[in-house]
């Protein structure tokens, strides 16, 4: 593990009204008011559109020194650009790896932040760059682009941020992600990924927390709202579809 908790510190808060973004987003004003402590190596955020689940991962993102637009530790893409308002309060306690592993050589640095909007502009600009891949992803489907940067950047003990991954993938692919999630988590990595994914959110050994207007508190994988609409659509989709079809 290199991050215990993650927190904004009192005085990092703007004085008076909490009613303004991003204090007035419900799992940003929990993070607010008691920090969101890490159990695990793997973690996942779950929760609707909106709920505020990738908010959190790019601001922490931002606070691990990552660029939020995606890429790899230790490089930042474009300099002038500040962080945000959420970036600049969040902070992370560290375990003694993880403050070794943040204030180390850039080029010995490991970590990635790979955000599914960006993702593939990016991966075009970088294909074939020296400590990047060598194939050329312009000539892959975006799946197999995705799979080609997990493969490549994935794969040492480090800090790892992902935001909706599964957004270019198939279900086979979903469970190739899955696999290279639980063997890094293995390996001394730490993962915190924002999912839609009930597949990626199955992963052995995981720990799921859940995001929503309640703010974010922790779940089992079988009482994920998620998981449930999955199951009730699949079992009777039509009991779903009739408020698609009917006017």
């Amino acid at each position: 593990m290199l991050a215990r908790r993650v927190y904004i510190p009192a005085e990092s808060l703007p004085r008076g009204s909490r009613r303004t973004w991003p204090l007035d987003v419900p799992c940003v004003g929990q993070l607010a008011d008691e920090g969101m402590t890490f159990e695990r190596p793997v973690t996942f955020l779950v929760g609707e559109n909106g709920s505020g689940k990738s908010t959190l991962v790019e601001a922490f993102a931002e606070a691990w020194g990552l660029d939020v637009q995606g890429g790899r530790a230790g490089r930042k893409y474009v300099n002038d650009r500040p962080k945000s308002e959420l970036g600049e309060m969040v902070k992370f306690e560290t375990t003694a790896l993880g403050s070794r592993h943040r204030v180390g050589p850039r080029t010995k640095r490991k970590g990635y932040f790979l955000r599914a909007e960006t993702a593939f502009g990016f991966m075009n600009a970088v294909s074939g760059m020296n400590g990047y891949w060598d194939e050329d992803t312009s000539e892959m489907s975006h799946g197999e682009g995705f799979l080609t940067v997990f493969a490549a950047m994935f794969r040492e003990p480090g800090f790892y941020l992902m935001d909706e991954p599964e957004a270019a993938l198939s279900f086979q692919s979903c469970l190739r992600l899955m696999h290279l999630m639980y063997e890094l988590g293995k390996s001394g990595a730490q993962i915190i990924c924002a999912t839609h994914s009930p597949i990626l959110a199955s992963t052995p050994d995981a720990d799921i927390i859940e995001v929503g207007e309640h703010g974010f508190q922790r779940s089992r994988w079988e009482d994920l709202a998620l998981v449930d609409h999955w199951r009730r659509y699949m079992a009777k989709p039509e009991a779903y579809l009739r408020y698609v079809t009917e006017e």
